[in-house]
Formats: structure tokens, C-alpha cells, sequence
């Protein structure tokens, strides 16, 4: 090759990279994160809503008792993992104030559904996701019902996290989610919010529906409950030979169920996998104690009715999970009256 050639060449291998780097600019310049809605700014929204918007995230949050202290003095979390300050926060007590979003976690207890009628529509667009992060078997099916076009997905939160403190969240262990497709028209926007939570660092998978809330349902149902009727936390249940036997039985029962149901990859090796890890978390009262605790109503409908009766109905009894759904609603009734 001639000198005239080789600069020829040259000129041609400049000019194709110049045209790359302005199309990868281009396509940089096209990348538009989502902007998100938190209701419930709680132990479980503060959490997941403070890690989008420290990795950079748009996040507008609806607060209830402690908007005066968010609005002033910023929200905080006490991590495990890292703790962080929010200075500025998106803070609301309405949602007619707060912005149409892309994405809209809802992150309030089961029993305040019947408040999605008025807190949602504000938010929404036309394609906007609602991603339900809440306990219990049937709560997409009921919302979907209240809203029939909008777009929902479950999300499945493996967390030890409280907020007994205005404006502070304790995060405790764990941390990670599942989300799953309930109606989702785009598996490209479910793929994008599975990138976004990675981004912010939140360890994400993304699960098939039933599967996941099955899972979940594993761990909830006998912790829950049993940390309630017993007055305890989750590692003493597991440190006492009988109660842990108990625990171990009462999550065959919901593996049972879900096998009748036909969910998959679900057995007793993932059962064994929920008590070890449970051995290694922290001490820790899941939110049906807190509940029970602070004298608020347990989210018992979606916890034990819904599935037990879904499970009766493909012929399926879980009598010990039955027995301590009926002390729960007796504790309860008890819990309540003497406020």
C-alpha cells in the first residue's frame, strides 16, 4: 500500500468512528429514566424509594404523620448495607399534587386498598406500571379489578427493615426483590425497571407470577403469624426445637398448596434454603408484630383467609396455618377492643 492509499485509509477509519461515537451519543441522549411514585413511604417504600433516589432516580414520595419532618429535615436510612441521607426529598401528603409517574410502588398495608380508588388516579398515564410490594395471595386480582387497564406487577421484598421513627428507616439484613408480571402489556418496561433497581443496587430478579408470590407465602405465612401468637421474634422460633419443627411443617403446607395450584420450582429444598437463612438473619418482628404491637389491624385476609381458601378450593387443607389464622383473628378482636 502507497502512502496515498494508507492515508486514504485512515481518513475513512476516522471518519466511521467520528459516525460512531455520534450514534452511541445519540442513543445516550435517548435513555430517559422513569420517574416514580412511592405510597406507603413506610419501612418497606422508604426503603426502596431512597435507593432509587440516591442512585439518581426521580422519586416523589406520600407521606402521612411524618411529612412536616421529611419536608424539613430530609428522610434517612439506616443501612446494613451503607447508611445515606436524603437532604431533599419529593415530599406529598396528596396525591393531586404530585406528578403523572412512570412507575408507581405501592407500598401501603393490604388493608388500605380500599384507598387505591382515590390515592391512584392521579399518578397514572396510559402505560404507567403499578407495582404492588405487599404480603399476601389475590391482591393483584382485587386491584385489577378496581382498575382493569392499568398495568400491574407483584413485587416480592426479602427485607428486615422498620420505620418506628419519623423520617428514619432501619434496615436491618437482606434487602433484595422479586418482581413479577402481572398485566404488563411491555416485558421491555418490566426488563427496564428490573435494570433501574440493579442500578440503585438492589439485588432483583424477575420472577414468574405465581411462583414468586408462592415463595414469598413460604416465609410469610408461618413468621408472621407465629411471631404473633407466640409474642416473639423470628429466631427464637427456630432456636426451640418444637416451635421450629412447627415453622418447618407449616411451610410444607404452603409448598403443598402451591404444588396443588401447579406452581413450579417450589419444594422442600426451598424450604430448607427459608430457614437458613432466617438462622442467619438478625433478630427480627416481622410487620404483622409491629401491627399487632402498635394495635393496628393484621393483614389476616390476604395472608392466611385468601390463600387458605384458594387452597381448599384445589383441594388442598393446610389445618395448622388453619388453626393459627383463627388465633390471629381472635388476638385480634381481643387486640382491638381494648384500645
Amino acid at each position: 500500500m502507497n502512502c496515498f492509499s494508507f492515508m486514504q485509509e485512515k481518513r475513512k477509519i476516522i471518519l466511521y468512528c467520528g459516525r460512531l461515537v455520534v450514534n452511541l451519543q445519540s442513543l445516550q441522549k435517548e435513555v430517559v429514566n422513569m420517574r416514580y411514585g412511592i405510597i406507603g413511604t413506610g419501612a418497606i417504600g422508604g426503603y426502596y424509594g431512597a435507593k432509587l433516589a440516591h442512585a439518581g432516580q426521580e422519586v416523589h414520595f406520600l407521606l402521612r404523620s411524618d411529612y412536616e419532618h421529611v419536608k424539613q429535615h430530609g428522610l434517612k436510612v439506616n443501612s446494613c448495607d451503607g447508611s445515606f441521607h436524603l437532604a431533599a426529598v419529593n415530599a406529598y401528603q396528596h396525591t393531586e399534587d404530585m406528578p403523572p409517574c412512570d412507575v408507581v410502588l405501592v407500598c401501603l398495608k393490604s388493608i388500605n386498598n380500599d384507598k387505591l380508588p382515590s390515592l391512584l388516579p392521579p399518578l397514572l398515564h396510559a402505560n404507567t406500571l403499578v407495582v404492588l410490594i405487599q404480603n399476601g395471595i389475590g391482591v393483584e386480582e382485587d386491584v385489577q379489578k378496581m382498575f382493569p387497564s392499568v398495568q400491574l406487577a407483584a413485587g416480592l421484598a426479602f427485607i428486615c427493615s422498620s420505620k418506628t421513627e419519623p423520617g428514619i428507616v432501619s434496615h436491618q439484613c437482606y434487602g433484595s426483590i422479586n418482581l413479577a408480571n402481572y398485566s404488563c402489556r411491555d416485558e421491555a418496561l418490566m426488563q427496564g425497571l428490573v435494570d433501574e433497581f440493579r442500578q440503585a443496587g438492589i439485588e432483583t430478579g424477575l420472577v414468574e407470577y405465581h411462583e414468586a408470590r408462592w415463595k414469598k407465602a413460604v416465609w410469610n405465612m408461618p413468621f408472621n403469624g407465629m411471631t404473633v401468637a407466640l409474642h416473639t421474634q423470628t429466631d427464637l422460633l427456630l432456636k426451640n426445637k418444637a416451635t421450629r419443627q412447627l415453622i418447618r411443617e407449616q411451610m410444607m403446607e404452603v409448598v403443598s398448596a402451591a404444588q396443588h395450584l401447579g406452581v413450579k420450582n417450589l419444594d422442600a429444598s426451598f424450604v430448607d434454603k427459608m430457614i437458613e437463612t432466617t438462622d442467619a438473619m438478625t433478630p427480627y418482628s416481622p410487620s404483622m408484630r409491629l401491627d399487632y404491637d402498635f394495635r393496628r389491624r393484621m393483614e389476616i385476609y390476604y395472608l392466611y383467609t385468601r390463600p387458605l381458601a384458594i387452597a381448599r378450593e384445589a383441594g388442598c387443607r393446610m389445618p395448622k396455618l388453619e388453626m393459627l389464622e383463627a388465633e390471629l383473628q381472635f388476638l385480634e378482636e381481643a387486640n382491638m377492643s381494648d384500645r
